[in-house]
């Protein structure tokens, strides 16, 4: 067993009157745990050891009993700021004749695991460094120190050491070397820690010129950002591209070469100073905008175009983040002159996954960018930017990957080894262990081979990572989805049993466990979407459950029309329009807008389609009222990303005190005619957009309301659950947990894992985990 460190002989050891042994368990490697553990150690006179394994931090101290119990009082108060201690476990052993304390080598533990810390964006202390003339790491792209830098996306195995990662091909200098086997160096064990001597280098290609590296490559891409070009940028977890977000044509040219006429561009700012002349920041926002995860984060704009509206078209919020790597800090710092902010978008065509190895990127993104900024450290595993905003002063995550994955939720209760397959939209998978989920990083919409192979080489990963062999395998109902038919392949291929699980009942699960739900007693759940498979074989997603873990009732849910066409309805709002109508029994306004946006001929096609039920899947979905209502206001009739019309709907809606248009329960219907006939006549009559579209939210937040009244009155139910992607929609997520909350319920919002299908495989696990251990 190797020593790496040790403190100075202190002579012959006094009379000891304790030993412990410690295990930690958490995130406890990769965040500066050993040297705290040291400097703790050496601060309270206590002697021993601390070492990595696979499963956590051991550590054996040797000292007398004030000096361990105030070591026990730093390590649960005090950790390092990027630790995450989950459990400390204590044994008294006899003590040894220590002489010193010690940092051991690490210790692989076959079958043991422990969480991995996500990637950290560059701290301040490296900042500081990177922008010092006189500092050896000067303007070096990959400068990092134990608090900050690549994690979970260089890791091929734990223990977190250097040989397990992609740094394992960069040899340290001596210099490097010294500062890594210094345990009061804050590179102490930084596995990523490199210098110019001896680290990764960075190199800028144009398409027939020659190669530039260095500080001329960096000058290069900002002459080339500076000219209105388009680059790729090789980030943490793949390439971005990125432009001048001032410069409107490049933001065309950008649109046009990714096929992305609306989605929102995310942009890029060194400091929040600069985002807080483009957007309203709260103190809330900006401890977000500035953490170790710099999310994107949505932000409301300031009033009048400050910024170009191609970069999020038709919506009042921008998607900011702070510069998190130190090749990003370089190339805005080098582009001062000319922009404060550049559009960072993920560099991908379409729906495809995020490119990130190198090979792929020469080929796939020739097309996109004229030029590529990159490096040779590799990428492991590929993970794109996390999105969250603030709500009620907290994190509310939209897309969890970069800076929050593989970091695990942690259950109240433990469960089987499984793997939960997840969704067909903003995939995650996850797998458990223990009490633990470890929910993956964003994988994306699962409609192509690319994607599906990301879901496989993310699947794969995380099982060598973890140490984890499932024990059954979780899908939805859905008989389509790629995410379960793939599940139902592995279940077969490997003898193991398969269970599926009801969308909404998972969405509904999935928020419990977000919030350590610890027992099965039944809450309310609001779950409103878009799409999501009923046991009766419709489409659901306007749906009021009443249960938990174990099952769930339908209690009420919108009442069921056509959707014509099935997905197409989806990606036509107008045809939504008009088949609510048609289902409320009202006659097609020739001058309305769904109406006008179909010519003569679809229009008597899509009326023969309703009548005679051809391709007309029924569908309760809130999504679709939403798209519905908004094409019907004339704001979109044709959408070019999934929300679209209900996003740009929500953004015009201004608050209205006189109320909404009437929603009505039959039984567990909540029935629509009434509504639409309003909704129609305020239309007709020019009411505005911005009163239209309060009123609507108004709608669907007082029948939300009206119904948990109604089943607290029969069942004494007081918690209220809100998930779905519908949720995402800051209006009704805001005032329907104010209206709730001054009525006395309490409610559970996401915290840790996005409202959205991104949350579904959480949901899908606890559902099994929970069935599992109840058997």
């Amino acid at each position: 067993m190797g020593r790496m460190a040790v403190t100075k002989d202190s002579g012959t050891p006094p009379a000891l009157k304790q030993a412990l042994q410690i295990k930690v368990r958490g995130i406890v490697q990769g965040v500066g745990f050993r040297p705290f553990v040291y400097a703790q150690a050496v601060r309270n006179n206590l002697r021993g050891w601390v070492r990595n394994t696979s499963s956590g931090v051991d550590i054996h101290l040797v000292g007398d009993s004030e000096g361990i119990d105030a070591f026990l009082t730093a390590l649960r108060q005090e950790p390092p700021p990027l630790a995450r201690i989950d459990e400390i476990l204590t044994e008294a052993v006899e003590p040894g004749p220590f002489r010193d304390f010690s940092i051991l080598e690490s210790q692989p533990v076959p079958g043991e695991f422990l969480p991995v810390s996500p990637d950290v964006s560059l701290c301040s202390d490296c900042q500081r460094e990177l922008l010092d003339p006189a500092n050896r790491r000067y303007r070096y792209p990959f400068i990092n120190c134990t608090n900050c830098g690549p994690r979970f996306t260089i890791t091929r195995a734990i223990p977190y050491d250097r040989p397990n990662t992609t740094m394992a091909a960069f040899p340290l200098c001596p210099a490097c070397q010294a500062e890594y086997d210094d345990p009061l160096n804050r590179r102490f064990h930084a596995q990523p820690i490199a210098c110019p001597e001896c680290g990764p280098q960075v190199r800028f290609e144009t398409a027939g010129q020659s190669a530039l590296d260095g500080e001329s490559a960096l000058a290069a891409a900002a002459a080339a950002l500076r000219q209105g070009k388009i680059i790729a940028v090789k980030g943490l977890g793949g390439y971005h591209l990125a432009c001048d977000a001032h410069n409107r044509e490049a933001l065309r040219t950008m649109r046009e070469r990714k096929r992305r006429s609306a989605k929102p561009f995310a942009v890029m700012a060194a400091n929040t100073a600069v985002v807080e002349k483009y957007c309203l920041v709260s103190e809330e926002e900006r401890l977000l905008l500035e953490s170790p995860a710099r999310p994107i984060l949505l932000l409301q704009k300031r009033p009048g175009e400050l910024l170009p509206d191609e970069i999020s078209p038709g919506q009042n919020t921008l998607g900011f983040m702070l510069a998190y790597t130190p090749l990003h800090v370089l190339l805005l710092n080098d582009c001062a002159g000319f922009t404060d902010v550049l559009v960072m978008t993920s560099a991908n065509l379409g729906e495809e996954p995020i490119v990130y190895r190198d090979e792929d990127a020469s080929a796939r993104l020739a097309d996109l960018a004229d030029g590529q900024l990159s490096h040779n450290r590799p990428i492991y595993m590929r993970t794109d930017d996390s999105v969250a905003r603030v709500i009620q002063g907290k994190l509310y995550p939209i897309r969890r990957a970069r800076g929050y994955a593989p970091d695990p939720v942690r259950l109240p209760f433990e469960v089987t080894p499984l793997l939960a397959a997840g969704a067909e939209l903003k995939n995650t998978f996850c797998l458990t262990r223990d009490r633990y989920v470890f929910l993956s990083h964003h994988i994306g919409d699962m409609e192509n081979y690319e994607t599906l192979q990301s879901y496989r080489e993310g699947v794969g990963h995380y099982k060598r990572l973890f140490h984890i062999d499932p024990e059954c395998i979780v899908c939805d109902l859905h008989p389509d989805y790629l995410a379960s038919r793939q599940a139902r392949a592995d279940a077969q291929e490997n003898g193991l049993p398969l269970m599926e699980v009801q969308h909404h009942h998972a969405h509904l699960a999935a928020c419990l466990a977000d919030n350590g739900w610890e027992t099965d007693q039944a809450v309310i759940g609001l779950t409103y979407d878009g799409t999501g498979y009923g046991t009766d074989g419709t489409i659901w997603g306007g749906e009021v459950l009443v249960g938990a873990y174990s099952g769930y009732q339908r209690r009420f849910h919108l009442e069921a029309v056509p959707q014509p066409g099935g997905d197409l309805s989806v990606r036509h709002p107008a045809r939504m329009a008009l088949a609510h109508l048609w289902a409320a029994g009202l006659d097609w306004p020739s001058d309305c807008a769904p109406a006008q946006a179909l010519c003569s001929e679809e229009r008597t096609a899509l009326r023969l389609q309703l009548e005679r039920r051809l391709n007309t899947p029924l569908t309760s979905s809130m999504g679709r009222l939403l798209d519905a209502a908004a094409a019907l206001a004339g704001v979109r009739q044709k959408i070019s990303y999934e929300g679209q019309a209900a996003i740009e709907f929500e953004a015009l809606a201004d608050w209205d005190e006189s109320g909404g248009y009437p929603l009505t329960l039959d039984h567990q219907i909540i029935r629509l005619n009434q509504f639409w006939q309003a909704y129609l006549s305020d239309l007709l009559a020019g009411v505005p957009v911005s009163i239209l579209s309060a009123r609507v939210h108004q709608s669907i937040i007082q029948i939300s309301v009206d119904i948990c009244e109604r089943i607290r009155a029969e069942e004494n139910i007081q918690t209220v659950a809100l998930s779905g992607g519908v949720w995402q929609n800051r209006y009704l997520l805001e005032h329907t947990t104010n209206a709730l909350t001054r009525r006395g319920f309490s409610v559970l919002l996401h915290r840790q894992v996005p409202a959205n299908d991104g949350g579904i495989s959480l949901g899908q696990a606890v559902i099994a985990g929970w069935k599992l251990k109840n058997l």
